[in-house]
């Protein structure tokens, strides 16, 4: 199994499990407040009926009282009485700075809880109008008839509870995308300094056997007197490209030296010497804008290139065409390169995957080339590259986007 599809399902298993996780545990905390708040509704009932019980007392029992006054002012969260026509009775448990009043007293000494109370009306509503949305009331039929409603709302100990695995999952997500941050920060500086020391080291061991061809092709030329011998050439040729392989490999990780040059020339120049060297059955166009200039190193550009013309010409299978349309967005200031071929193409989710270290679909690539591609067009050009299109057995088209000059 190709490593990234691995490490693609191990992330949506480890997604599902916390998903899971994180159900269960709402789930759990709900089940949690059903019991509370069924029990803060038992609570509320008997208080509702203690209520009634002391407006219907008509034996003066003390003992009888005092119990009954008890249970009416045990109940433990805020609770308000009204009557019919909303006109607050009594409460219970609300802030008391804000509930301040005074009793006048009343003749009618059958209806001790009718005494007349001065209060602030907003601070009611509003307590009110929230009981309302929490809980349906609790009904009090009263021997004359009439009824009162007893609202009340949950205990501070339960709206706790309510929000309290919100809070809990929110707390432990947030934690787990920063160490996921940090730890995928520090694993990507690790992967620079293996990848610009391997590529230093390959540049360096490079050096030796290229200057000891340069030293044999040249003895070789003054012993046998072969100047204008062509496999002599040849040598040459291939000892300066072996050249141009360490310098760019000598380039990685450090800071290259962008010039202006004519976007057109650099790609021409190269397609040129690409083209004797892949095979007759694929064409090869260049088109679009012949002036425009970007900023480019073109031993790191022409690197760029040739990856993306090897990964087109592999994902052709017998005859087809590979196009370069160069354009300009001048509102933006950008270079577009297109590079379009008539493969076999992309699957859209894999529009990502094919820039990763070790994703190829060759049986004896290393899935460096792309990844290569994106490091030198985004780190040392500071421009993008990503595939803008592609058609299962039509083709793909890959974007690059760099500074005009």
């Amino acid at each position: 199994m190709n490593p990234y599809e691995q490490k693609r399902r191990w992330k949506f298993l480890l997604l599902a499990f916390a998903i899971v996780i994180g159900a269960v545990s709402i789930w759990y905390s709900n089940y949690l407040v059903k019991g509370i708040s069924s029990a803060e509704r038992t609570r509320a009932e008997v208080w509702a009926i203690s209520n009634k019980k002391i407006f219907e007392i008509t034996d003066i029992n003390d003992e009888y009282i005092t119990f009954v006054y008890s249970i009416r002012d045990s109940l433990s969260v805020p609770a308000i009485v009204v009557d019919e026509r909303d006109s607050i009775i009594y409460w219970k448990g609300l802030d008391s700075t804000k509930t301040n009043y005074t009793l006048e007293a009343e003749n009618n000494l059958e209806s001790p809880l009718y005494t007349r109370k001065s209060y602030d009306p907003a601070y009611f509503k509003a307590q009110l109008t929230e009981m309302k949305s929490q809980h349906p009331p609790i009904i009090i039929s009263l021997q004359d008839g009439t009824k009162w409603a007893v609202y009340y709302k949950d205990s501070s100990l339960l709206t706790q509870l309510r929000v309290f695995p919100t809070i809990q999952l929110t707390v432990i997500g947030i934690f787990l995308i920063i160490a996921y941050l940090v730890f995928s920060s520090s694993r990507r500086s690790e992967q620079d300094l293996v990848w610009v020391g391997l590529a230093k080291e390959t540049a360096h061991q490079l050096g030796t056997p290229i200057s000891s061809l340069m030293a044999w092709t040249e003895l070789i030329k003054s012993k046998f007197d072969a100047e204008e011998d062509p496999l002599v050439l040849e040598m040459e040729n291939d000892i300066k490209r072996l050249e141009m392989v360490a310098d760019r490999f000598s380039k990685i990780g450090s800071k290259p030296v962008l010039q202006s040059h004519v976007v057109f020339t650099v790609i021409e120049d190269y397609l040129n010497y690409f083209r004797v060297r892949a095979s007759d059955k694929i064409s090869f166009i260049i088109s679009g804008d012949k002036q425009v200039e970007a900023l480019l190193n073109i031993p790191l550009f022409d690197w760029v290139i040739e990856n993306l013309l090897k990964n087109a010409v592999n994902a052709i299978e017998g005859t087809g065409k590979i196009e370069i349309r160069i354009t300009e967005n001048l509102a933006k200031g950008q270079v577009f390169i297109d590079v379009s071929d008539t493969g076999k193409g992309i699957p859209r989710m894999k529009f990502e995957t094919v820039f990763q270290p070790g994703y190829t679909t060759r049986k004896r690539g290393w899935g460096l080339g792309l990844s290569l591609t994106k490091r030198i067009i985004e780190n040392y050009h500071k421009g993008q590259i990503y595939v803008k299109d592609s058609e299962y057995g039509k083709g793909t088209t890959f974007r690059i986007i760099l500074k005009s000059s």
